[in-house]
């Protein structure tokens, strides 16, 4: 006879060793996966990204305003502007020319139709916020838009002095005016409304003004249905839907990039990467590059992202520094007076 040791030996002792050799290959595939996935994904076994990174001025030189404050889609940001440095106005041609003098790669303009068949650069759906009059922008003639002071709702204190009023008088411009301040120069367009009619009107105004999209390499963005129609216009631009198209290849990529394989919704589409999350981004930045490079995508690089918030750019040379050195994307710049010099040391 045994006694009970014997028999607690015959019961435990054959399934320790199986259970230590699953734990082993355990621990050797869990092993094996890290090891893949960081070589897959490894940015420094990519091939060097060629060119420099390309500043996108958003609204060209426009005032800044306090985005804490001035939260919100329908908000007046003319009520919470900086001390203005100067009377440069957003979606002007003045503005644009500066933009670029200040390194920008493209400016970022908004157009709006008129009531009488033309076209203006100008930001916001009424006339409110900014300017003397009423009613929304698309309800107005060319030449009542003319006739207002673009800078008339503009104050720094709350309302208790408007330093910018009388100084844009007759300065909402026409899209004929921004091209002709830009004749060599990319511009990429913002569709405000879901309005597929207006790309055809813009397209329009291009080919009467003789400009050559194609050549220059002009960009359009904005709801589906105008960007839709824009690419069928001017199939060989970069047209996107910044909102749909790109957060669902933002997500995407986020979620399962890993793999290696790159999600059909970044095909010939555009990544957002917030500076704040460049972490989140499998191979990032050479490999990440590599792979968008290979199906046509491009790369933004935007502002900090923060819930509740609309994605914006860069605001202060400090968070360019972020930037990887190797990056030779887009970044969205919305203080291009600050941003656009301190790039400039790098592009050497």
């Amino acid at each position: 006879m045994t006694d009970d040791s014997d028999w607690a030996s015959a019961l435990t002792g054959p399934k320790k060793k199986p259970m230590r050799r699953r734990t082993k290959i355990l621990l050797w595939l869990f092993t094996a996966l890290v090891a893949w996935l960081t070589l897959s994904n490894a940015s420094w076994l990519a091939p060097d990204p060629v060119g420099k990174p390309r500043l996108i001025a958003h609204r060209g030189v426009y005032h800044l305003y306090d985005k804490r404050r001035a939260t919100g889609r329908d908000t007046c940001t003319a009520r919470f502007i900086d001390r203005p440095v100067d009377a440069t106005f957003e979606n002007t041609p003045e503005s644009m020319r500066r933009a670029v003098g200040l390194g920008a790669a493209m400016v970022e303009v908004d157009v709006a139709p008129t009531k009488d068949g033309r076209m203006v650069l100008f930001h916001d759906w009424t006339v409110d916020c900014r300017t003397d009059g009423h009613g929304e922008t698309r309800d107005l003639t060319l030449a009542q838009l003319k006739a207002l002071d673009i800078g008339y709702g503009y104050t720094a204190d709350g309302g208790t002095t408007f330093p910018l009023r009388g100084k844009g008088i007759g300065k909402m411009p026409t899209v004929e005016e921004g091209l002709a301040a830009l004749p060599v120069h990319p511009i990429l367009f913002n569709f405000k409304s879901k309005d597929a009619a207006e790309a055809d009107q813009l397209f329009a105004i291009l080919k009467a003004s003789g400009r050559d999209s194609a050549r220059l390499g002009d960009a359009f963005y904005g709801h589906g249905a105008p960007v839709k129609r824009m690419r069928e216009l001017l199939p060989h631009n970069w047209s996107f839907d910044l909102k749909s198209e790109a957060k669902a290849c933002t997500r995407d990529y986020a979620l399962y990039g890993w793999t290696g394989i790159v999600p059909d919704s970044c095909r010939n589409g555009v990544i957002a990467i917030p500076v704040n999350y460049q972490w989140a981004f499998w191979g990032w930045p050479d490999r990440l590059i590599e792979r968008m490079d290979r199906v046509g995508a491009r790369v933004i690089v935007f502002g900090p992202f923060e819930s509740g918030k609309s994605n914006e750019g860069l605001s202060a040379p400090q968070q360019l520094a972020k930037v990887p050195a190797s990056f030779n994307g887009y970044i969205w710049v919305e203080n291009i007076r600050d941003v656009g010099p301190a790039l400039r040391p790098r592009q050497k």
